[in-house]
């Protein structure tokens, strides 16, 4: 018996604007989409590929009264795959995200931002091919 990560769901008070702003970072598009509720994804899941294979998880954004309070305890990390690592920061700023204090100190080689609902994540080192 086997269970597959399917879907990662983020609480936000305007899943359409953060659902928006991930589509951007991730180049994902919407794949679902009802009140309070936008699934993105790189793919349409069916349930057939779903079950011959582990496929990348979908983002869920769900609208929810509540708002943000803390440090998150899960955190998407995200590589540059086509321009550097300071690149994609200037460009993920211009999306609407913030640089942000986790108390990671300043001598890291990623940088910890926030998504435009406060929502901690990593930029890492950058994947595109060098030379």
């Amino acid at each position: 018996m086997t269970s597959r990560f399917t879907e990662l769901v983020v609480d936000c008070h305007d899943p359409e604007r953060l659902a928006a702003f991930w589509c951007e970072v991730l180049d994902f598009q919407v794949i679902d989409q009802s009140e309070g509720k936008v699934e993105i994804g790189s793919w349409v899941p069916t349930v057939e590929d779903v079950r011959a294979r582990q496929m990348p998880p979908t983002l869920v954004f769900i609208r929810v009264p509540e708002g943000k309070t803390v440090k998150n305890r899960l955190h998407l990390d995200v590589s540059p795959v086509d321009g550097s690592t300071e690149d994609e920061v200037s460009r993920l700023l211009g999306l609407g995200a913030t640089k942000t204090d986790v108390g990671q100190g300043p001598d890291r080689n990623w940088v910890v931002m926030a998504d435009p609902e406060g929502n901690e994540f990593d930029v890492l080192r950058t994947l595109a091919p060098q030379g």
